[in-house]
């Protein structure tokens, strides 16, 4: 099915309408098409086609919002790579999508080299310079395909290794619509955008806009500070934040009210607390809890406005549907918990190039997203656990199959298990427990070890010498019991640790 591209569409509609906003610089609608407009025929004077891959390795910046609909309207794929992530990271998701181009600023060229990647710096493409030759009066890029990739995100899961979800253009589609039942689609709104673009919560959020015909007020990071001020400065009537940032802007807003342009706060990033929404609420910040995952475009449950009350994640957004299953892939019924099923236009196609993980995936046209839930009476979800063993430390995922297997590269080190444990700022971090081979590390050792092969979120806070690895009947790490002998551990005067951020 083909539609019309949503920024052409609005610059079409009401041309001066606002579109973006980045520190001082604002775009309406209209400049907003011809600076894609640009960049669209950049890439296309470079030789990217539909169908090709780019590897998007940037943080928040304009560009982002430029190249995301650039690359649609070519019909080329977006493959946003984190900021954060360290080389040893990033190396392995550039060779397995084999990019057309790798775009970034020039100091993230990290030591690639020119000669095995093709890379475009941002500061290397004047968009000005191209958009006058295809003014929007006669444009050559005004339509989508719906049943086109967009976007190949990549989420590691339980296992650590990446796996790139396929989100068509339809996906994101759906998923505005999704959200707009909900929260209304307004022109007039205001999405404030702290979160990370190459996140799918950032980057559903730019795309959410755009169809909407909306502004989206970009954050180059998160400031509680920041979001505060701009809350008041740019009438800001949308955002979403993670549990610990919530925490941070309640605690920067001090006994001061929100505005009351502000009309709603979407908290996710995994399971949220119920005092602290209504905290939130208290203190006149309409928070709604939500769940959603990379797999299903961002959102698949979330509270409506005037029944939000924090117990829950909310009912599932129009047209996804969602079910708990026990172990036999048989539906569980009367509230009991189990494995969290979705279904719906919003879930993705597929991993990139791994058939076997696709479908390990699904339950016939069922996500399974590995995530223990239940569903009351009123069809309202509770999330109890994501992915089991996933860490969420500050809306960040941190998998400790990934922690391990550096923690493993450590030649003193026999084997390792990655928990989470509690914190009151980051919700929880990781704690390393290792047996040694030879040696003894110390704590400074493995964090610089760490510190060399993962991004500084995933370096474990604290690394505790056990004498061995408890593991269940099936052979694997009994977490639990790790979890046991780490506690005790560190209850112990002269616990080994790191406490380092």
């Amino acid at each position: 099915m083909i539609v019309e591209c949503p920024v052409r569409a609005s610059a079409q509609r009401s041309p001066r309408s606002l579109a973006l906003v980045f520190a001082e610089q604002h775009w309406t609608y209209q400049q907003l098409d011809l600076q894609v407009e640009g960049w669209a025929s950049e890439l296309e004077r470079r030789g990217v086609r539909r169908g090709d891959r780019l590897a998007l390795l940037c943080g928040n910046v304009p560009q982002f919002v430029f190249l995301v609909h650039a690359l649609a309207r070519l019909g080329a794929i977006l493959v946003p790579l984190s900021a954060r992530w360290t080389e040893a990271e990033i190396a392995p998701v550039l060779e397995a999508i084999g990019p057309r181009l790798v775009i970034a600023p020039r100091p993230m060229q990290l030591i690639f080299g020119e000669d095995t990647l093709d890379w475009l710096y941002l500061d290397q493409v004047d968009p000005n310079t191209h958009s006058s030759a295809h003014p929007p009066e006669a444009p050559l890029r005004a339509t989508l395909d719906s049943e086109a990739i967009q976007a190949i995100l990549f989420t590691s899961g339980t296992t650590g290794i990446p796996k790139g979800a396929q989100l068509s253009v339809g996906n994101f589609a759906h998923s505005a619509r999704a959200s707009a039942d909900n929260l209304g689609g307004d022109p007039e709104q205001r999405w404030l955008a702290c979160l990370p673009l190459y996140h799918v919560g950032g980057l559903a959020m730019l795309i959410r806009c755009a169809w909407y015909g909306s502004a989206l007020v970009l954050h180059e990071r998160f400031d509680p500070d920041q979001v505060n001020a701009s809350m008041e400065r740019d009438g800001i009537s949308h955002l979403s934040l993670v549990e610990t940032a919530l925490r941070e802007v309640l605690q920067s807003r001090g006994p001061r009210p929100f505005p009351s342009s502000l009309k709603a706060a979407l908290i996710g990033g995994g399971p949220a607390s119920p005092e602290l929404l209504a905290n939130a609420r208290r203190a006149s910040l309409p928070a709604l809890h939500t769940y959603g995952l990379t797999e299903a475009t961002s959102q698949v449950s979330t509270e409506r406005r005037g029944e939000a009350d924090g117990s829950t994640a909310g009912r599932p957004l129009t047209g996804i549907s969602v079910r708990i299953v026990d172990a036999q892939g048989q539906s569980v019924a009367g509230g009991k918990p189990g494995e969290i099923e979705v279904r719906g236009p919003t879930v993705m196609r597929g991993y990139f190039g791994d058939d076997a993980a696709t479908a390990a995936s699904f339950r016939g046209d069922w996500l399974r997203t590995l995530d223990i839930g239940s569903l009351d009476e009123r069809g309202r979800l509770t999330v109890f656990a994501r992915r089991a063993d996933l860490i969420l430390s500050g809306g960040e995922n941190v998998y400790p199959a990934e922690v391990e297997r550096a923690l493993a590269a450590h030649p003193k080190i026999a084997a390792a298990a990655v928990i989470a444990q509690p914190d009151a700022k980051w919700g929880q971090v990781p704690v390393a427990a290792f047996v040694v081979r030879q040696g003894r590390p110390s704590a400074d050792e493995l964090e610089r070890h760490c510190r060399s092969r993962l991004a500084a979120f995933k370096v474990p806070k604290r690394f505790v010498e056990l004498q061995s690895l408890p593991c269940n009947h099936q052979g694997k790490l009994d977490r639990a019991a790790i979890r046991n002998l780490v506690e005790r551990a560190l209850e112990r005067p002269g616990a080994r640790e790191n406490q380092s951020a």
